[in-house]
This record gives C-alpha cells, structure tokens and sequence, in this order.
C-alpha cells in the first residue's frame, strides 16, 4: 500500500471539514482547498485532486481505492471521533472537483426502509 501522503494535509483541515459537516444537516456545503497543500504532499499531475466519496453510518459506500487523496480523507475522518459521531444515520457526499472546492452534502437515512 502506498504511503499515506495526504493524510498530514488532511488533518489540518479537519476542523473545517467539522465544521462544515455540522452545517450540512441544514444546507450544502462548499469551501476552497488550498491546491498548494496538496501539491507539496505529491504530484498528482493531470489525473488531478479530484474524488468523490459517499458514505452511509461512516462507512464508505463507492471505490475509492484509486484515489489516494480520497483514501487519506477517509482514514482521517475515521480518526475523528467527533465526526464519526456526526457521520451516524446519514448519508454524506463529500467531492472535491477540478476546480478545488469541496463540498459536503448531508442527508438523514430513512428510517423507512
């Protein structure tokens, strides 16, 4: 397994990414990543920063093993005892696309399965 390259990255931002988790049970959320951060973690040249991770309870519901950015994400919010306690009975999109922004879209599991 490749080494965890974005992981420190992704740390830091954590309490943003908190942040903007609480505020997605009401709305969408966006905000920018800073591109340098990644860039000087590793190269990802044209294949980009882009990802998209689905989860349901906390667990993550597509691949994302091609995408390390995504997997250091994820092994970071594990890490994170209050957002895995934010993450249960909803389903969370968290993206990053071309343009750097992250956005974060929360909703509720039915309990009407």
């Amino acid at each position: 397994m490749e080494e965890r390259k974005y992981l420190t990255t992704w740390k830091r931002y954590m309490p943003v990414i908190r942040l903007h988790l609480k505020k997605s049970l009401n709305e969408d959320q966006q905000f920018k990543l800073n591109i340098t951060d990644f860039e000087s973690a590793g190269d990802r040249g044209k294949s980009g920063y882009t990802f998209n991770i689905t989860m349901e309870n906390g667990k993550v519901t597509n691949n994302i093993s091609g995408s390390a950015v995504a997997r250091d994400l994820y092994e970071a919010i594990r890490a994170d005892e209050a957002v895995i306690a934010l993450l249960q009975d909803k389903n969370v999109k968290i993206s990053v696309g071309k343009s750097f922004v992250l956005s974060i879209k929360t909703t509720h599991i039915s309990a009407y399965k």
